[in-house]
């Protein structure tokens, strides 16, 4: 549970990034596949569009972060489907990395360590309930 400053500093955080939705996908699938080439094949589609489709993920995430129950169905589902995109639980690892990086990059020294740990913690939280997902059923 994160208290109600972090959860603001998470929005105020992804606000910024948010404007360049675009721009901030690239960086993000960019470093993802430098840091694990392998899982490249797994995307399909054009990566642009893979870019802001995760930028508008992390917003409806993000929105409902006061909202756990309702966060946790999303997650599930998305657990699931990652599953069937042949995602497995080690590269989940792989994405706290480079979104981190990004998150680094793209706000330079306003990504303070109090700011890096909310997000690595918002990040953990989500990947949980997404491989638990994946091993149900």
């Amino acid at each position: 549970m994160f208290k109600d400053d972090d959860v603001q500093r998470i929005r105020d955080s992804f606000a910024h990034l948010h404007r360049r939705k675009a721009e901030t996908g690239a960086i993000f699938y960019n470093r993802l596949f430098e840091i694990a080439p392998e899982v490249r094949p797994l995307f399909k589609g054009d990566i642009k569009a893979q870019g802001i489709k995760l930028m508008e993920m992390l917003t409806v995430a993000i929105a409902t972060l006061n909202d756990r129950e309702g966060l946790a169905i999303l997650l599930r589902k998305l657990g699931r489907q990652h599953k069937g995109y042949g995602v497995k639980d080690s590269h989940y690892d792989s994405v706290r990395e480079a979104l981190i990086w990004t998150l680094r990059t793209s706000l330079g020294d306003a990504f303070t360590p109090r700011l890096e740990r909310v997000w690595t913690q918002l990040y953990n939280d989500i990947a949980s309930v997404m491989i638990a997902a994946s091993h149900a059923e």
